[in-house]
């Protein structure tokens, strides 16, 4: 399932207005598009306890898996300052990236962008080489997951 960018960009940015993130002042919305065409969104969600924390792309994810998706084609990422506009671009964090190797290829799409308009397009292979994925578990190369 292929779906333009900058539409699944503007799904983040809507998603990112629903952060909780009251001790980083750091928004962030995600916007997973399943295979089967649905596309899933979270935000990041902040606990006084700071390991509680969970992402906005792993929250997509989690609400996906949960309803019985297990093939994506890719996800967008919006965030910045809570109350700004997202200026810069926002590359997931590491265990995004990894729960990301869990699910998908190195051909898996990651959508970055700004409300000014610029979008730049990842591979899941540019952004997490060498990945440790399912495969090494099972006796397997783990070059099948990279």
């Amino acid at each position: 399932m292929h779906i333009d960018e900058k539409a699944l960009f503007g799904r983040a940015l809507e998603a990112r207005k629903r952060s909780y993130s009251p001790y980083s002042g750091f928004s962030v919305g995600a916007a997973l598009l399943a295979e089967s065409g649905k596309i899933y969104t979270g935000c990041n969600i902040e606990c006084a306890s700071y390991p509680a924390t969970n992402c906005a792309e792993r929250t997509a994810f989690w609400k996906a898996v949960s309803e019985g998706e297990r093939a994506f084609s890719a996800i967008a990422v919006a965030g910045g300052k809570t109350g700004e506009p997202a200026a810069e671009l926002c590359p997931p964090c590491g265990i995004c990236r990894q729960v990301m190797a869990e699910f998908c290829g190195p051909g898996f799409r990651i959508v970055l962008g700004t409300e000014a308009g610029e979008i730049r397009v990842f591979t899941l292979g540019q952004l997490l080489p060498q990945a440790f994925g399912p495969g090494m578990l099972q006796g397997g190369n783990h070059r099948e997951n990279v």
